[in-house]
């Protein structure tokens, strides 16, 4: 079932919600994802390149997409609510690349909480008009963790490393083992060139590895450029110095990424934790209980949410609240029937000068069968 013809089933529900359907370009300039993305998508994209140069892509999702929409038809933090329809195009190995989709976008809005909790809400009204009516719901919180890693005060570049790992726990893992200082021991071919630049001014240490890899004719490296490099460099000179961190920090960031349960047994356990870390957390606890609240107004079902403080989404544009729709019953061991989160960001990296509140969902129909019927006869 293609794309559209889905549509059809849910244009009534989304057309209450007051979404206005729209079709962005399958051609999306490519440097926006390069930039934006996240590594997985970056990898996976399909590219080209225009008469005038242009490096170009097919668009590998919706969101972008809609955004630039959005920039291109008005003020950036007008209020607005986006639907659509389409395919993207990711490479996957040993499968076609062409992936229908629908979801929906709202920009602007400034009551985020119940923003999040009605974007759920329909996520979950969305599926099951689809075909599955009891999904189980998988939900994380980035801001959560932004402010246990602000609260521990750590330098600027572990705070930007383990948000950029946020949403791999493994990688994470491996990580918080280095500020332990586990992995002291461990001998790296680049760690005396490293130890030249520690100390040094970080403008001028920049410039350095900036101009050698000009020199060595490198201009970009897997999307990234010399620039862009080059901090990655300064940012391995305070990783291999361990930058003074201990294996009681360490700790306190795993004991907060193990927590996970229902949102009631949640927001008990995350001001637990605040009060045995002693840690002030206290604004990201506030939004994650009310939001709570706010969902359960909703009528969403309690038993079917699990929080996981470790949960987060691989995309670099993603902020606060993220959740996942699942099979049920059973554990989230599938890919997601859907996907959505807050991503506050987006519009300012895209060239609104400002942050402007965004939230959305996307439904990977290739993963929903609808029951016989079910999409024949709805909005007749």
């Amino acid at each position: 079932m293609m794309a559209d013809d889905r549509f059809d089933a849910l244009a009534p529900l989304f057309q209450a919600g007051g979404y206005h359907h729209i079709s962005p370009p399958l051609l999306q300039p490519a440097d926006v994802f390069l930039d934006l993305a996240g590594e997985d998508i970056r990898r996976r994209l399909f590219l080209t390149s225009g008469q005038d140069g242009l490096d170009l892509c097919l668009r590998p999702d919706f969101t972008i997409p809609v955004a630039r929409t959005h920039l291109a038809g008005g003020t950036a933090a007008r209020e607005a609510a986006y639907c659509y329809s389409g395919l993207i195009f990711r490479q996957r190995p040993g499968e076609i690349g062409e992936i229908p989709q629908v979801g929906t976008e709202n920009i602007g809005r400034t009551d985020r909480l119940a923003a999040d909790a009605d974007m759920l809400a329909l996520a979950v009204d969305a599926v099951g008009t689809l075909g599955d009516k009891a999904p189980v719901i998988r939900i994380g919180d980035e801001a959560l963790f932004t402010g246990v890693v602000e609260a521990l005060g750590l330098p600027k570049v572990w705070r930007r490393r383990l948000r950029d790992l946020f949403g791999e726990r493994a990688r994470l893992d491996r990580a918080i083992a280095r500020m332990a200082g586990d992995e002291a021991g461990e001998k790296d071919a680049r760690l005396g060139f490293l130890a030249t630049l520690e100390g040094a001014d970080p403008t001028a240490a920049h410039a350095v590895v900036e101009d050698l890899l000009c020199i060595a004719g490198i201009e970009a490296v897997g999307g990234r450029t010399a620039g862009e490099i080059a901090e990655r460099f300064l940012e391995q000179t305070a990783l291999a110095s361990g930058a003074g961190i201990g294996p009681m920090t360490a700790d306190t960031l795993t004991r907060f990424l193990d927590i996970s349960g229902t949102l009631e047994e949640t927001g008990t356990a995350l001001s637990t934790f605040a009060t045995e870390a002693g840690l002030d957390i206290s604004g990201p606890i506030a939004d994650f209980r009310e939001r709570a609240r706010l969902i359960s107004e909703r009528g969403l079902a309690a038993n079917a949410i699990t929080f996981a403080a470790d949960f987060g989404r691989r995309l670099d544009y993603y902020t606060g609240f993220v959740f996942e729709l699942h099979e049920g019953p059973g554990p989230f061991s599938q890919p997601p029937l859907a996907r959505g989160g807050r991503y506050d960001k987006l519009l300012a990296l895209l060239g609104a000068g400002e942050d402007v509140p965004a939230v959305g969902f996307s439904i990977w129909l290739e993963r929903i069968s609808s029951p016989e019927g079910a999409i024949e006869g709805a909005g007749k």
